[in-house]
């Protein structure tokens, strides 16, 4: 039996947020942009099952070390000084190779190039922006669906009960 491939999906942080006007404009600090792509990511990353790493740079801190924590299933990498969120994404392209499904999110036109040589498939910013809407619009879309469902009556009761219901309101009648 063949072995399923993983999927992962790399978000250039700081690119996406830079290009994301929802984003760009949330920005009272950074790091309120950061932790609302975040938890958008979260939900994404829920609803498609597939892994999520978002790349934050942080080459230009001096002395700071590569940070790594998941919040809630997707993977959050802050670089280390001297290291761009694209080569950290080149380096990682390296060792996932060719065996899994790997999509990058960027308009950075120079990591686009990478993944497309390495195999793997680029989406840009505002692809991803679209991408992600229409994901969320799914996601209301069922628990819309859930919720009305939920609250039939036919749900809840079993036949029997519902068939006496139903007697009860002939005889109202």
């Amino acid at each position: 039996m063949p072995r399923t491939k993983k999927e992962y999906l790399f978000i250039d942080g700081y690119n996406i947020i830079n290009q994301w006007k929802t984003l760009k404009n949330y920005t009272e600090s950074i790091e309120n942009s950061r932790n609302k792509l975040v938890e958008d990511l979260i939900e994404y990353k829920a609803y498609k099952g597939i892994n999520v790493i978002v790349v934050f740079d942080a080459h230009l801190v001096k002395g700071s070390n590569e940070k790594k924590e998941i919040i809630s299933g997707v993977e959050v990498v802050y670089t280390k000084e001297h290291e761009t969120a694209d080569s950290y994404i080149e380096k990682q392209l390296d060792k996932i190779g060719r065996e899994e499904i790997v999509q990058v999110a960027t308009s950075d036109n120079y990591i686009q190039q990478i993944v497309l040589a390495r195999g793997g498939t680029r989406i840009s910013a505002e692809e991803m922006f679209l991408e992600f809407n229409k994901t969320k619009q799914e996601i209301r879309r069922k628990t819309d669906t859930i919720r009305h469902n939920s609250t039939k009556i036919s749900n809840v009761l079993d036949s029997t009960t519902l068939e006496k219901l139903e007697n009860l309101r002939r005889l109202m009648e």
